[in-house]
């Protein structure tokens, strides 16, 4: 069939990759923490909470006085210089890396489940510069119904929408992938020969979920607890000397132990004197790592009795962390790329 000529050329042929984290606010400043906030709080994976009980008080309490702790806690670490968030600033810089690393007909895009730039926008550039074959990565090493499952959620919800649905694939989760394994390893290894003193405790910290969630089949605990077993064999440590803990509890509700704060401040206590923390589950530094890591519970070893303590980097742009991204990301496109 004959396109009218007014109508614009229909660009096909080529494949898409969009990378997806979490997100942050625009600003860190209460108003636009509390967009992010009312969009992260308001996915029915994160709080599973039936509406009709958690929109009041997300609407009327949290919404008014949570923003402004979490704007201050931001305004903590954000980039200056990019005037961006380090979250937003890492997986940029994740995406230009690996722009023509797999042939010159291969897109590279990222996106943010909350906030900007959002997965719709971003799918539908990627389909506009010809792709017609799309792979989506959601950048969480374990699987969690509150994370990949509700980057897919979106990344259907937007597809339904289309009237012309590219081929998909989505990129598995990679908790014991040997490429993870591998760079985590060797970002442990250059972050420790580089600190100035030798931990006796490498506390493997990774996202906290509830503990229902697990009660419910959510493989998430599962696969953490699969990460931090390969990455212990793989370095030749035992549990005691790499023990895990789950940090970023949020209400009342019983969380994912041990969690990370408490378990600091007992090691400090019992005469554990030099720690080190490394977070697995996250593949980019962001506010969990920066502030909660490396300034709350940093404070919480010193003052229980602790004397040295280091927060180190996730695999972020690194080296490390883009060789993996290149293997992994380089299965899900096989025979498209």
């Amino acid at each position: 069939m004959l396109l009218p000529a007014d109508h614009p050329p229909v660009r096909t042929g080529r494949v898409g990759l969009l990378l997806v984290n979490l997100g942050s606010p625009d600003a860190p400043r209460a108003p636009a923490v509390r967009r992010y906030l009312k969009q992260f709080l308001s996915d029915r994976r994160v709080v599973e909470i039936p509406a009709i009980l958690w929109q009041p008080l997300l609407r009327l309490v949290i919404l008014n006085t949570r923003p402004g702790n979490t704007a201050a806690n931001y305004a903590k670490i954000w980039d200056q210089k990019a005037n961006d968030s380090p979250l937003r600033v890492i997986t940029r810089a994740q995406a230009e890396a690996l722009q023509g690393a797999f042939g010159p007909e291969v897109m590279v895009d990222f996106a943010m489940r909350y906030g900007n730039p959002a997965i719709g926008e971003r799918l539908r550039a990627l389909q506009e510069m010809g792709c017609d074959r799309i792979c989506v990565a959601p950048l969480y090493p374990q699987y969690s119904s509150a994370t990949t499952g509700s980057v897919l959620d979106e990344l259907f919800r937007v597809m339904s929408a289309m009237r012309w649905m590219p081929a998909l694939r989505t990129l598995p989760p990679y908790h014991d992938h040997p490429a993870h394994i591998a760079a985590l390893k060797a970002s442990l290894e250059t972050s420790l020969a580089g600190l100035s003193f030798v931990p006796e405790r490498i506390v493997l910290s990774f996202h906290g979920m509830p503990r229902r969630t697990l009660d419910m089949g959510d493989p998430y605990h599962c696969q953490c607890q699969k990460t931090a077993r390969l990455l212990r064999e793989a370095m030749g440590w035992d549990a005691g000397r790499m023990p895990v803990a789950f940090q970023s509890r949020f209400g009342r509700a019983e969380w994912l132990q041990p969690y990370t704060r408490p378990l600091l401040e007992r090691l400090a206590q019992d005469g554990v004197t030099k720690v080190a923390v490394f977070m697995p589950g996250f593949a980019a530094d962001c506010l969990e790592t920066l502030e909660e890591i490396a300034g709350e519970a940093r404070e919480a070893f010193l003052e229980h009795g602790g004397t040295d303590y280091a927060a180190l980097p996730c695999l972020n742009a690194s080296a490390e962390g883009m060789t993996m991204l290149r293997s992994i990301i380089g299965d899900s496109l096989a025979g498209w790329a």
